[in-house]
């Protein structure tokens, strides 16, 4: 079952990563239809279990909920998972982005309001400038979602990593904290 509620949007909440949820995070890091890692390495239960907390990233459940489910205790059947977001370095330096949804709900605005409020969440709970995600450079739709929030160009990183037969560029955006809030 997911955690328990960290925020909610009109349409999605974001709930603790537990135990339990970790058959379906395995499943989508190693489906390159979902995302390509970033060096992120692929890892079976007892290693994401006993992984460094202190190097760790702030980790979201993204879900659908039905009316009926609780903040803190809700049945399965309440709570539909639709993927994650991420949050690196967020303690000692720029937090870094990371986030996927399965594909059967691409293109439906869930992946921009499960960012939206994670950013909320960083720029509330961490005394940081700048929130930054790296997306690799043929992946439009995840280039458009950062635009969309006003995630700007900061760098390329060419030929960052082998992605499909072929070295790939990694595109760095960032986020100002007085951009955010001046957008709301």
């Amino acid at each position: 079952m997911p955690g328990a509620v960290i925020t909610s949007g009109e349409r999605v909440t974001l709930r603790t990563v537990e135990t339990e949820d970790i058959p379906f995070i395995q499943r989508a890091a190693a489906n390159p239809e979902l995302r390509y890692t970033l060096g992120n390495p692929v890892m079976n239960r007892e290693q994401y279990e006993i992984s460094d907390e202190r190097n760790a990233p702030d980790q979201f459940l993204v879900c659908l909920e039905s009316d009926e489910a609780d903040a803190v205790e809700s049945d399965e059947a309440d709570i539909t998972r639709i993927g994650q977001v991420s949050v690196a370095d967020a303690h000692y330096k720029r937090p870094e982005l990371g986030y996927w949804l399965i594909p059967e709900v691409h293109g439906e605005g869930y992946g921009k309001e499960a960012v939206s409020l994670v950013i909320d969440y960083v720029f509330r709970t961490h005394d940081t400038p700048a929130v930054g995600a790296g997306v690799f450079d043929f992946n439009d739709a995840s280039r458009g979602l950062l635009e969309s929030l006003g995630f700007v160009e900061e760098g390329r990183q060419r030929k960052l990593m082998y992605v499909d037969g072929a070295h790939r560029d990694l595109i760095r955006y960032g986020l100002l904290r007085e951009k955010w809030w001046t957008e709301d």
